[in-house]
């Protein structure tokens, strides 16, 4: 791909997932795309908040926009889906089956009969004693709580 910014270059990466899903082209041309992408989007990025700082007597108003931007935080959860595929919307009921999903993961290699209540100091935690995650287990739960608006 020749050199151009990271517009060009989404827009690249675009056409060579098409053809990719098409069966024209490689994985690995693929891949090479994405990394390239990703460079490009890096360089620009950095050179962006290298001229805001450079700049930042000037250009204020640009600086502090940049800035306010980067504070906003995502306020919200999407819908999510419960154990029986039901959409959850209220956001106590999303806590709720956020904190059942994360405490199954950890909690596999955890026996009923044992409390897992413990003071500050006093358990020495072994490589044994931590628990059992699997990576399939994980990625099982998380495919339950897709979002339906992506």
């Amino acid at each position: 791909m020749d050199e151009q910014g990271a517009p060009g270059k989404l827009k690249g990466k675009k056409e060579v997932y098409r053809m990719w899903k098409k069966g024209l082209a490689t994985w690995e041309e693929y891949r090479n795309v994405v990394r390239e992408c990703r460079d490009a989007t890096r360089k620009a990025k950095a050179h962006l908040e290298l001229n805001l700082a450079r700049d930042v007597k000037d250009n204020e108003k640009g600086f502090f926009k940049y800035f306010d931007n980067k504070r906003k935080t995502r306020e919200n959860v999407g819908l999510l889906l419960n154990e029986v595929s039901a959409l959850v919307m209220e956001d106590t009921e999303k806590a709720e089956l956020l904190n059942a999903f994360f405490a199954s993961v950890f909690t596999a290699k955890a026996s009923p009969q044992e409390s897992q209540t413990l003071e500050v100091g006093e358990k020495v935690w072994r490589k044994e004693d931590f628990p059992l995650v699997e990576e399939d287990r994980v990625r099982d739960h998380l495919g339950k709580f897709i979002s339906t608006n992506p």
